[in-house]
């Protein structure tokens, strides 16, 4: 296989229509008696991870591409408001396509995971805040890498040194980084219990006796940097030139994946974008991979 967009789609939903056919209970229900759907969910799939790579924020420029650009992939496209609601319903496949695509990959078992958080914005206007129907989940929150404060949600990713995710969350701005990570590890006990040993690399935020106790207890070894007025820590020395991976990470989601453009009004729009742009990315590692390119997480192949 070779490196380019058609190839990345077309191998993407091969294994997104044999997967979902041999697991029917991931995709959306819908009555056995009524119209049956012109596009199919596999498609659906490949139509959006397309549209995040290609870095389309508009749904509707974005379908007006693909009716000029891909109907030789297509047959059928939805109209926008078509889309939407697909797209949102497909939520809980993408996120489990997420898994999928990652355990498919030779990089799922590396043993050391990078830990963060980034801010997603959902509103910069005081009146928008006031009537968002994200309101009770998004809130207030400061980002301290970019000196800023922000109206929004916070994703929370685990992820190996090619970034291909772990693990992820979406929550509220002021949410604990330390307990987001705990009920990770606590949802889906095999991450840990199948790779003891593993080295997890942290900022200064992921700290507390307790929490260490806990991290230490699954056979996690976490390094991270020393806060003021602590010793220096083991493994110092290999933190800082490690710990850049994680921004280029979220560099990704948001220079070229756009995340923080995700345009979502509700709840569930913006988990549906959310998703749609770390299944893009964990395509793309998934694709390089597999077709045996030099770097993982590069895009370039596919951004154009």
């Amino acid at each position: 296989m070779e490196a380019d967009l058609d190839t990345l789609a077309t191998a993407l939903y091969v294994h997104t229509d044999d997967w979902l056919k041999d697991n029917p209970h991931r995709v959306p229900w819908r009555p056995k008696v009524g119209f049956a759907p012109k596009i199919s969910d596999a498609e659906m799939v490949t139509l959006s991870v397309m549209q995040a790579l290609l870095g389309y924020t508009s749904e509707a420029r974005w379908l007006r591409f693909a009716h000029e650009h891909l109907r030789h992939l297509f047959p059928y496209l939805p109209k926008q408001p078509g889309y939407n609601k697909r797209l949102r319903l497909l939520a809980y496949t993408l996120n489990w396509l997420i898994g999928a695509l990652a355990r498919d990959t030779s990089v799922w078992t590396d043993d050391v995971w990078v830990v963060d958080s980034t801010p997603v914005e959902c509103s910069r206007s005081r009146e928008t805040v006031k009537r968002s129907d994200l309101a009770g989940w998004a809130e207030y929150g400061y980002c301290a890498s970019h000196s800023r404060f922000f109206w929004g949600l916070r994703l929370h990713l685990v992820a190996t040194l090619h970034g291909l995710p772990i693990g992820y969350a979406l929550t509220g701005a002021k949410a604990d980084e330390r307990q987001v990570l705990l009920d990770l590890l606590h949802d889906d006990p095999t991450l840990a219990a199948s790779r003891p040993g593993q080295i997890l690399l942290a900022d200064k935020n992921y700290f507390g006796r307790e929490f260490e106790a806990d991290i230490a207890e699954r056979g996690i070894q976490l390094l991270r940097r020393a806060r003021k007025g602590e010793p220096e820590r083991a493994g110092g020395r290999f933190f800082k030139p490690l710990r850049q991976t994680v921004e280029s990470i979220f560099d990704t989601l948001k220079g070229q994946l756009d995340l923080e453009q995700h345009g979502g009004h509700t709840p569930q729009g913006v988990l549906a974008r959310v998703l749609q742009r770390l299944l893009a990315m964990t395509t793309a590692i998934w694709h390089n991979d597999h077709t045996g390119q030099a770097v993982r997480r590069s895009l370039l192949a596919y951004d154009h």
